[in-house]
């Protein structure tokens, strides 16, 4: 929690800035940039956010990062589309947003673990350092053992503030419990 207060600053100022810039009609196109991703990131959420004590602009964008560029949804809720609503056989996109990160999606052996808050609040059971930590390095926090289908050697070139971001806004979805397979996946 050592950078919430840099956190809540950079918000205070993103928000002064963009307040200012809003009243002088133009905003920086930087501004403008972060701007939309927040908007987008909340426009594109498949669920309804729980935002209580949470860094909006942070979970816009961590949304926006979630849904957009990580392809999460894809890994992480099984089945990722409801029937009729998968964009790969050129359906409209529906996502299941009722197990929406729960896990379960089988890869092999391996099983895609459920990412929505505990009863804590953290994403995974995960403080936001093991959370970290895990996206740098690939090494689950549990056991060390390093995550062979997760890509963590591409989200850890994130910045923290990314990194943080996206912790939000999995902190800010529903609490799902996990979504065991209907049948346990073979070893080979």
């Amino acid at each position: 929690m050592r950078h919430m207060p840099l956190l809540l600053a950079l918000s205070a100022c993103f928000v002064a800035m963009s307040s200012a810039n809003a009243s002088e009609g133009s905003a920086a196109p930087e501004h403008r940039f972060a701007d939309s991703r927040v908007l987008t990131g909340f426009r594109i959420s498949p669920v309804e956010l729980d935002l209580r004590r949470k860094n909006r602009a942070l979970v816009g964008i961590g949304s926006y990062i979630v849904n957009a560029a990580g392809a999460c949804n894809d890994c992480h809720t099984s089945p990722p589309h409801l029937p009729g609503g998968n964009p790969y056989l050129g359906e409209p996109e529906i996502i299941n947003a009722a197990q929406f990160l729960a896990g379960g999606r089988a890869f092999g052996p391996l099983i895609s673990p459920n990412i929505t808050p505990d009863e804590h609040g953290r994403p995974a059971g995960l403080t936001y350092e093991e959370f970290k930590s895990l996206m740098r390095t690939g090494r689950d926090p549990e056991d060390g053992h390093i995550l062979q289908v997760m890509p963590w050697n591409i989200y850890g070139k994130l910045t923290n503030l990314d990194l943080r971001a996206i912790y939000e806004y999995l902190r800010a979805i529903p609490s799902l419990p996990d979504n065991a397979p209907a049948s346990p996946p073979e070893n080979p």
